[in-house]
């Protein structure tokens, strides 16, 4: 079976292995994992700090808050639609 290891976990372990008082082999040793998946999470980690102080990530975030807004509207104006679509067709029901 497979473990699953939380993002609070691989953070405390990639910050160990930055530290650089021990070797990778060493936390992943002491964390109890293996030192392939430790290098994995501290590669990660590393790739991911550019784009922590980046602009386009910022501007990435707008685009979809703005888009998850429209969708939002776009939504409840299908909700209105078809609230009154179905008071329409009960009432046509009843007058039958």
């Amino acid at each position: 079976m497979r473990n699953s290891y939380s993002p609070g976990f691989r953070a405390k372990v990639v910050r160990e292995v930055l530290r650089e008082d021990k070797t990778l082999r060493q936390v992943a040793a002491a964390c109890g994992t293996h030192p392939n998946l430790v290098g994995q999470w501290r590669d990660q980690a590393l790739g991911g700090l550019a784009g922590l102080f980046s602009q386009r990530r910022e501007r990435d975030w707008a685009a979809k808050e703005t888009a998850h807004e429209q969708e939002k509207q776009d939504l409840y104006a299908e909700i209105g639609r078809l609230t009154t679509q179905l008071s329409w067709l009960k009432k046509s029901w009843q007058a039958r």
